[in-house]
């Protein structure tokens, strides 16, 4: 224990030291080290989905304490990714991310020997905690670490690890569960964590974003902005939720909430920045105009991204009668795409500007979307798998390219602000998108559905076509924004290695 904790805080283990010890490799070393590390906070995002009927038979849960299973990760994901600059600032990349890794596994551990559903909720909960600390910290090191021109290449080789994963998981999850049952899922992710655990004493830096000296910042986490944002998006996502029960008046109240939460903790964070303290948000961020477009941008991919894998394989199911083999071998082909699509655009991001390559691939997205609303029970299928490929090429071209366009521009010390803010917006966005998406399906089935001169069927199929509509709309609005996402070519230079 002592030599863990030695290697964990060791100060001889600078970016600089490790850089001379290892030589030019070392970058590509450290991002695969993160790599890993995202990897494994991103199993337990997906794997442990396929594994709630059986969870809820096995401690007798109703839906509504079901679907905290998936919320209570989530939740815990998007509140502690505003934790990670001050983080990294306090305690140093190499802590914060050891740190993380093994409240991951310890996450893991517990929730795979729970007896009781309220420690299978404490488990998603740190799960979901160390996946939030761990996930901006990857786009950080990108910048600080890589040269300009190598910044597009390792983001788009990161990104393809990461797609990998959640493609991969729930069918691996679903065979575990299958085979071994539900405690398999939470099983699964110790090797993973603790493998990039080990990668992380080995690789990653003790020093802090920029080569600051760890513990300079003596500010206290500032615990009543944490306690907003978190409540706010508690009241958010449970409020949307609750949209699709009657009577909706405890949903509005919690909506009502969240915006009031929400308000409070930009108020708090601006007051915080005039007294000259350290808040979880710095809201100077939102003074650089590709910054603010980026956010803007990635709240949609966000919402798209998350919204279309939630209807899709509905769509297949209750829209066009695929059974669900049929429809999840028709999304395997997009997610290897997907994967192939990110180092491809990783080296155009070097050489090419960044708002065309995320303009494209909103472009992308919203025409699969749009071709969506032509496919019926009569489609070939081979077309409606090229439809939905369009779609993830899309996705491919703007996640990359986002991040760079929207934080290059700024100063060394807002990156890591920067970075948690922008994930902090997508992850949001995603979580709300979801929501969204179930909740104009109910309703638009619910109007058709009252339609005598429609059958089951018809009235499904074109509420499905309207959500698809609802999305290609969001993905054009996008588009307006994307275009803003430039930054004078001098800008780059600010992001040089340390």
């Amino acid at each position: 224990m002592r030599g863990f904790l030695q290697a964990t805080f060791s100060g001889a283990a600078t970016a600089s030291a490790l850089r001379e010890r290892y030589g030019p490799r070392y970058r590509w070393l450290l991002l695969l080290s993160v790599l890993a590390g995202t990897i494994a906070s991103l199993i337990p995002s997906t794997s442990v989905n396929v594994a709630i009927p059986a969870m809820s038979a096995y401690f007798e849960l109703g839906q509504a304490r079901a679907q905290w299973i998936t919320s209570g990760f989530m939740v815990a994901s998007t509140v502690a990714m505003l934790t990670t600059p001050w983080l990294l600032t306090r305690f140093g990349y190499r802590a914060t991310y050891v740190g993380a890794a093994a409240l991951l596994a310890l996450g893991a551990l517990m929730g795979g020997v729970a007896q009781h559903f309220p420690l299978v909720l404490a488990s998603r909960v740190a799960e979901g905690i160390a996946a939030g600390i761990i996930q901006p910290i990857p786009a950080v090191i990108i910048l600080h670490a890589f040269q300009p021109h190598e910044q597009g290449r390792a983001g788009g080789l990161f990104g393809m690890g990461v797609v990998l994963a959640p493609a991969i998981s729930p069918a691996l999850g679903g065979m575990l569960t299958d085979l071994m049952g539900w405690r398999s899922t939470f099983f699964m992710v110790i090797p993973v964590a603790l493998g990039s655990l080990w990668l992380g004493l080995k690789f990653v830096p003790h020093s802090s974003p920029g080569g600051g000296k760890v513990g300079e910042n003596s500010s206290r986490l500032d615990w009543i902005g944490l306690t907003l944002g978190a409540g706010g998006t508690l009241s958010l996502l449970n409020g949307m939720a609750q949209l699709h029960n009657e009577p909706r008046g405890p949903a509005y109240m919690l909506l009502a909430l969240a915006l009031a939460l929400l308000a409070g903790f930009v108020l708090w964070q601006k007051i915080l920045l005039q007294r000259g303290f350290k808040p979880l948000m710095d809201l100077r961020l939102f003074s650089c105009r590709p910054f603010v477009m980026g956010c803007i941008v990635s709240a949609a991919y966000g919402t798209a991204m998350f919204g279309s894998t939630y209807l899709l394989p509905l769509f297949m199911q209750m829209g066009i009668g695929l059974s669900a083999s049929y429809a999840g071998n028709l999304l395997l082909p997009a997610g290897l795409v997907l994967a192939l699509t990110f180092p491809i655009v990783g080296r155009l991001a070097d050489k090419q500007p960044t708002h065309w390559l995320v303009s494209i691939g909103l472009g992308l997205l919203a025409l699969s979307f749009a071709l969506m609303i032509f496919v019926g029970s009569g489609t070939a299928l081979w077309l409606l798998a090229a439809f939905i490929i369009v779609g993830r090429i899309g996705l491919g071209f703007i996640l990359p390219s986002l991040n760079l366009g929207a934080m290059r521009p700024l100063e060394k010390s807002m990156i890591a602000q920067g970075s948690s803010t922008i994930s902090f917006i997508r992850m949001l966005g995603g979580a709300a998108g979801v929501s969204l998406c179930g909740i104009v399906l109910q309703w638009r089935m619910a109007v058709h559905a009252a339609d005598p001169t429609l059958n089951t069927k018809a009235a499904q199929l074109i509420s499905f076509h309207e959500c698809f509509a609802l999305l290609t709309a969001l993905c054009l609005l996008a588009l307006l924004a994307a275009t803003q996402l430039r930054s004078p070519h001098s800008d780059a230079t600010k992001t040089k290695p340390d």
